[in-house]
């Protein structure tokens, strides 16, 4: 397919030398194959699922692949109950390589734990399949130990369908990672843990509660589990060692927050480089943002691993790999972008000529807002300052479609096309609280002729170009602006604070709907650009 326009921005990281990535990249695994470190992330209900970024050091990090086509069982949207499963389906993913295959497992809360396989990371990954069913398993991540011949798998428990959490499991796995052969077993309780934490100004005794997001490694003969606790928000990183995989494991907080302003600094990645050296990858939770990323040295003593400067977040303005970033993958080009649920064909379509359909998806009239609506075409924001401009053919069929330019979240707020007799409105819409059933609120910005009218039988189309824009201040503040010839720009409606969504950052990206609608408009993509 031929490619969108798009623009290869470099974006510098100005608040936090640790940040490499300021953009949504939940619960980050990774690992490191010959000269290439390979990332994944939580999707959650986003097709295609899990993305593969490559990096050479760690820090640029390219969009390569994504490793999961449709998300397993999609009964949820076949019966009707839940269109969208916003915040389900696939969660903390961990990476792993081993006999020349590279495995991803995740958790589905709903459904248990997967797993898929490749061993080319561009190529395609295997089918899914249910290594360990059950509602509330979560967070899963292998080991083949090679020296006893044998493959283990920890994870975790969700609290909302399991009604238990902070307790990590450990389940042995057959010799190809597919299914388990031992019935699970506790290996730690955070609830039964407390430590005295005292670093940088900051002293508090902690109960490991919410412990979540296992890794689990091998090094001079000890087990080590690397797990978060305390929730995302306020929460720290743990690690646990062991003799034996089993335990009992003793546990240290290694890495917290402190007095920096890098919140819940956890859930993440231990990789070596080529070098011996360690780092911990891991993100911050930073609304609107979501889960930003850092990088974090890591010294070992004493068997114990070191983060950052002492155990909290380093905020050394030396560090190379912190300066900057080439944003030249994640949403820059057309890969960027995801479905909100399993695609299907009367989403729209990609065109060999760099063009992508939107068609409008018919909407219930109970449906108060696009809280439900399956085909918004949308990419995490891509760095905490950035314009957004999308250029729009705009087709409409009757007066219920409407298609424009989308900034998604609980809260959400969009710029587009709504036809009224022969014309065109510009409209303004924002919902707050779109999850509870919030409200749209529409309001005109202008009136707009069309560029073209074309009868064709029963209906006539309805045809304009635009180009419409979104400007993202520090904070999230986003200010909206169209022209009519890609030079001249006018401001359009009142700024929109973005906010984020259920477990994801913001969204930006496009929409287009018809309400109680006879006929399907569309908008064509021709370019979709971004800039610092």
């Amino acid at each position: 397919m031929k490619p969108f326009v798009f623009l290869i921005a470099l974006f510098v990281s100005l608040n936090s030398p640790a940040q490499i990535v300021h953009a949504d990249r939940s619960d980050p695994d990774a690992i490191r194959v010959g000269d290439t470190y390979y990332m994944t992330t939580s999707s959650f209900n986003l097709s295609p699922g899990l993305p593969i970024y490559e990096s050479r050091d760690l820090t640029h990090w390219t969009l390569t692949n994504y490793a999961l086509p449709r998300v397993p069982n999609d009964d949820f949207e076949r019966d009707g109950a839940f269109p969208v499963k916003h915040g389900r389906c696939v969660w903390a993913p961990s990476i792993r390589y081993h006999d020349s295959t590279f495995y991803i497992y995740w958790g589905d809360p709903d459904y248990g734990i997967y797993m898929t396989s490749t061993q080319n990371p561009r190529g395609p990954w295997t089918e899914p399949v249910l290594v360990v069913g059950g509602r509330g398993m979560i967070d899963p991540c292998p080991l083949w130990d090679d020296a006893a011949g044998r493959v283990y798998l920890v994870h975790a428990w969700a609290a909302s369908r399991a009604h238990i959490n902070s307790v990590l499991c450990m389940t042995e796995l057959s010799a190809d990672g597919k299914r388990a052969i031992s019935q699970p077993r506790l290996v730690y309780d955070g609830t039964y843990d407390r430590q005295r934490l005292g670093n940088h100004g900051s002293e508090m005794t902690l109960v490991n509660h919410t412990v979540e997001g296992p890794k689990l490694y091998q090094r001079d003969g000890w087990y080590y589990i690397f797990a978060p606790a305390g929730g995302v928000a306020q929460g720290w990183q743990l690690a646990l060692r062991s003799h034996n995989i089993y335990g009992p494991y003793e546990s240290r907080v290694v890495l917290a927050q402190g007095r920096t302003d890098v919140n819940g600094p956890h859930q993440g990645a231990w990789v070596e480089t080529a070098e011996g050296d360690s780092w911990f990858l891991h993100f911050q939770e930073k609304q609107p943002y979501g889960r930003i990323l850092h990088l974090q040295p890591i010294v070992w003593r004493d068997g114990w691993p070191v983060m950052g400067d002492e155990g909290v977040p380093t905020e050394d303005e030396s560090s190379p790999h912190s300066v900057r970033r080439e944003f030249a993958a994640a949403g820059a080009k057309v890969e960027g972008f995801q479905w909100h649920a399993n695609y299907e064909p009367l989403f729209g379509f990609a065109t060999e000529w760099g063009v992508q359909r939107i068609y409008s998806h018919p909407q219930a009239a109970d449906e108060p807002n696009l809280w439900s609506v399956p085909n918004l075409w949308t990419q995490a924001f891509p760095a905490e300052t950035f314009t957004a401009t999308a250029r729009l053919r705009i087709v409409s069929k009757d007066e219920a479609n409407r298609s424009g330019l989308l900034v998604m979240g609980w809260d959400y707020c969009h710029l587009a096309l709504q036809q009224r007799g022969q014309q065109f409105e510009l409209v303004q819409t924002v919902c707050h609280d779109a999850e509870q059933g919030g409200q749209e609120q529409t309001t005109v910005v202008t009136t707009l002729r069309p560029d073209r009218v074309v009868p064709t039988g029963n209906t006539t189309n309805v045809e304009r170009t635009v180009w419409l824009r979104v400007r993202c201040e520090a904070g999230g503040l986003c200010h909206f602006s169209y022209s009519l010839d890609g030079r001249k720009y006018h401001s359009a409606g009142q700024p929109f604070q973005a906010r984020e969504g259920k477990w994801i950052g913001a969204r930006i990206g496009l929409c287009s709907v018809t309400r109680e609608g006879t006929e399907l408009g569309w908008t064509d993509c021709h370019e979709f650009t971004l800039e610092p």
